[in-house]
Formats: C-alpha cells, sequence, structure tokens
C-alpha cells in the first residue's frame, strides 16, 4: 500500500500528523539558538604571568615550575604545557573531556594563589583563563574621531564604553585594541643622581611613598561623626616633579632636580587598520551558552546610550557583523 493511498483513506489522519509537523517546525525555527556554532566542551585552561626584564630561563624558573607543581594537585589533568619567553610564561592545562570544568577552573585559581607565595617580589597575580571554542568574536565595536588622538579614544573605550558591556547578557569585556594605554614616564639621568649620591631605589621608594591614600581616623563634631582621610594622591603629571625624594644638607632634593616626567604612552603593543586608518576597537565576544543573533540585538540596541556618553566628535559603529552570515543560513534553513 502506498504512502498516497493510506493518505486518501486517512485524511483526518494526515492533516492532523501534517499540521502537527508544520506546528513544531515553526516552533523549533522560533526557539532554536541562532549562533555560529554549536555549544563545545573545550576542557582546556591557560594561565598567564608576566614580569618585566626576566629572562625566559629566568621566568621558567621563578614561575613556571613553580606553578606546574602546584597544578599536579588538580584533579582531572590530562597534561600541561609551558612556553616562555622573555617577560611572559603561558601554562596550558589540558583536561579529560569527563572533567568538572567549574570545579576545575576553582581549584587552578586556588593552586595559583599558593604559588603566588613563592614568586618574587612586585609580582603580580597571574591571569587564568578558561578556553571555549564556543566563545567567537561576533563583530568589532569601532570608536573614531578626526581631532583626536589614538590615546583619548582609547582611554574613553576603556573607562566609558567597556563597562557598559556588563549589561549586555552574553557578554563578555575584552579590552580595547589599537592604541598605546596612557602611561606616565619618568627618566632618570644616572650622572644627577651620581651628583647627589642617590639611587633608583630611592626614587621608585618617593614616588611609592608620596602617591598614596590612608584613614587617619575619625573626626567627632557634637553628635556628628566624619571620616577622614589622608590624600597625597598625585593628581597632574607636574606634581611628579615636586616630590621629595632625599634632604641633602638641609636642601630637598625632588625628582625634577634628578629625572624628567613626561606624560607618554606604553609601549606599542597591537595595531588596527580599519578603512585604512588607524583606530580602536572593542572585540565583541560572546560567551559560550549565549546566542549570536540575541546578543548582537541587544549591544545595537545599546550603542545609542553608549554614543551619548561619548563627546560628540567621537563616533562609535558596529563593524564585521558576524550575525548576518547565521541569520541568513537559518533563513535557508527555514526555507
Amino acid at each position: 500500500m502506498s504512502m498516497v493511498t493510506s493518505a486518501l483513506k486517512k485524511p483526518i489522519t494526515t492533516v492532523v500528523i501534517t499540521a502537527s509537523l508544520l506546528l513544531f517546525a515553526v516552533l523549533s525555527a522560533l526557539k532554536i539558538p541562532i549562533d555560529i556554532f554549536p555549544q563545545l566542551n573545550s576542557p582546556t585552561i591557560y594561565v598567564i604571568e608576566s614580569y618585566g626584564g626576566m629572562s625566559p630561563q629566568q621566568m621558567e624558573g621563578f614561575f613556571s615550575t613553580r606553578l606546574q607543581d602546584q597544578f599536579l594537585y588538580v584533579n582531572g589533568v590530562k597534561s600541561i604545557t609551558a612556553k616562555n619567553i622573555q617577560g611572559l610564561t603561558m601554562l596550558k592545562l589540558s583536561f579529560y573531556e569527563s572533567t568538572n570544568m567549574a570545579e576545575a577552573s576553582a581549584q587552578v585559581a586556588l593552586q595559583v594563589n599558593r604559588a603566588m607565595k613563592f614568586f618574587p617580589p612586585g609580582a603580580l597575580p597571574p591571569q587564568v583563563v578558561r578556553f571555549d571554542a564556543s566563545s567567537l568574536p561576533v563583530g568589532q565595536l569601532v570608536l573614531s574621531a578626526k581631532s583626536r588622538s589614538l590615546k583619548e579614544i582609547y582611554d574613553m573605550a576603556a573607562t566609558r564604553i567597556r563597562p557598559m558591556f556588563s549589561s549586555v547578557a552574553g557578554l563578555s569585556a575584552p579590552p580595547p585594541f589599537g592604541a598605546n594605554s596612557r602611561s606616565i614616564t619618568i627618566s632618570v639621568d644616572p650622572s644627577k643622581l651620581r651628583s647627589y649620591n642617590l639611587t633608583p631605589d630611592e626614587v621608585v621608594g618617593a614616588l611609592s611613598k608620596f602617591n598614596v591614600m590612608s584613614p587617619s581616623g575619625n573626626l567627632r563634631l557634637d553628635n556628628t561623626m566624619m571620616v577622614t582621610s589622608m590624600n597625597s594622591l598625585v593628581k597632574t603629571v607636574d606634581e611628579f616633579n615636586n616630590i621629595p625624594i632625599a634632604t641633602k644638607n638641609g636642601v630637598s632634593i625632588l625628582v625634577r632636580d634628578v629625572a624628567r616626567v613626561a606624560d607618554a604612552a606604553d609601549v606599542t603593543v597591537d595595531y588596527a587598520l580599519i578603512n585604512g586608518k588607524r583606530s580602536v576597537y572593542i572585540p565583541v565576544v560572546k560567551t559560550a551558552d549565549a546566542s549570536t543573533w540575541s546578543v548582537v540585538k541587544s549591544l545595537k540596541a545599546k550603542i545609542p546610550e553608549m554614543q551619548s556618553l561619548l563627546p560628540d566628535d567621537v563616533h562609535i559603529s558596529y563593524e564585521f557583523d558576524q550575525s548576518v552570515a547565521v541569520i541568513n543560513s537559518v533563513k535557508s534553513l527555514i526555507t
């Protein structure tokens, strides 16, 4: 008996089945996650530590070896791979497929805190990054201005636009790219240091000592108690010149006597060209469980609010939209 004959003999059953298939097809098309790739469980964690001025051998001895010894206590570790270059060490922890990665991340963070007790003075806490192949850039938020420097645009992107990423569900907040972050450089003249019988450590100590904020107690006036603080933070770049380093024969030696202070920029580590011009952009990276289409739609709705936080001559736009290809694929699937 052919399918046509069966359908003609039972028309009501055929209509019900056809309507059910159509209904479930529409519901599936509305609820299906619109994404580039399916959710992938990649059991990998990266630990990154930087320390300026150290050779690869020193980075391995002071950081990489210490961290590897501690990570042996983490459950589910399959292999540990370390890469050491000048001033940077990166460890890749691979886990077995059945490992609970949330628990593994917590254990890695705990062991990192223990290993930090053996780090050299001044070392910053390592970055612990869980890699997931489903966390992909879905576009770029580009900031541009004709009359402003890249350093100014970078500061606006980092301090005004990036914090707003937390209000968009399923969106992470990587730092801006394309410009050098602002840095206050103090260039010490070795000959002047020798003439005053000073050392570079004394200059560093003076800068740390005279650029702090500390509580100084409470002030009671009748029934009112006010919290007071001793604020000696440097407000402008020129104030660094007036910081005293030491006193010789009753005369204070200031920073300007032995060094030159400049409002400069950090070393160039990234370079972005957009439409043939250097620009600053923030990568739009979604989380692993978020839908590409939902994230992009929510972000575009926030762009007018972001623009209101910027000066009139700074323009913000969403470029390299990956959701276009995704939505076209969904249309083809529905058709």
